[in-house]
């Protein structure tokens, strides 16, 4: 029971198939009460209601600073307090760097990086008056090699962006007790992931995983779940990486 008696928060989390989803189920069964936040309401309270006990599901779209502002005052209501906050929610989309369009930029930045800096200027007062707290970012290893498989090249740059954002945020707030650490997956078996793999694909991919098999969102849940907890509690600007090996570097 790692997480017994604290409070998270988990953005795009509703997916059945997401990171978010079996980070969410993995946290609450270490006793953590969740809130789950996701564009649709109705999924999102499906989602906490699936956890069983004592947990919320809430409509926040990321991207828009008011809404997260409305969200950590919801959140904060119905459990108390905010001790983890997990700025999960992202998207994707593969194209090539001249087929990028403004709209396209402007829609991959706002959910990937802009919504990281909202959400954690939402929660973080809260975090400051509960005297501490862990915030744990989804980069990609997408950021790290320049380009993943299911991502264009704007998303490797919002990715690579949460990375700095993390960074620096831990070094600003490391003083008030707050940790801020990202998690770096690789290529994990999701919603994003799912009917486009061929097993030609598959298994030219996993040629290059020392592992030998691709990931699972359970993989990605259990990184999470140690940053968040007291385990990990002299850990901060670090970058996790999940990935079977398939990038190492120094």
């Amino acid at each position: 029971m790692l997480l017994k008696g604290k409070a998270v928060v988990i953005s795009g989390a509703a997916s059945p198939r997401g990171i978010g989803r079996s980070t969410a189920t993995l946290m609450a069964e270490h006793g953590a009460r969740v809130a789950i936040l996701d564009l649709d309401e109705g999924q999102a309270r499906d989602a906490a209601a699936s956890l069983g006990g004592d947990h919320i599901g809430l409509a926040c779209n990321v991207a828009d600073r008011d809404a997260c502002k409305r969200a950590a005052v919801q959140v904060t209501e119905a459990l108390g307090k905010i001790d983890v906050l997990c700025n999960n929610a992202g998207i994707t989309q593969p194209v090539k760097t001249l087929e990028i369009s403004p709209a396209d930029w402007d829609r991959i930045l706002n959910v990937n990086l802009r919504g990281v800096l909202y959400l954690s200027q939402a929660f973080i007062p809260h975090m400051r008056e509960n005297g501490g707290g862990s915030i744990i970012c989804m980069s990609s290893v997408s950021a790290q090699r320049g380009g993943g498989i299911f991502g264009g090249p704007h998303y490797s740059a919002a990715k690579a962006g949460v990375l700095g954002l993390a960074k620096a945020m831990a070094r600003e707030f490391g003083p008030d007790r707050i940790r801020v650490n990202c998690v770096t997956p690789g290529l994990i078996q999701t919603d994003i992931t799912g009917g486009k793999l061929t097993e030609a694909m598959r298994a030219d991919i996993i040629k290059g995983i020392p592992l030998s098999r691709l990931g699972d969102a359970r993989d990605v849940a259990g990184a999470y779940l140690f940053l968040a907890s007291d385990l990990a509690s002299y850990i901060t600007g670090a970058v996790i990486d999940v990935n079977g090996g398939m990038l190492i570097h120094g």
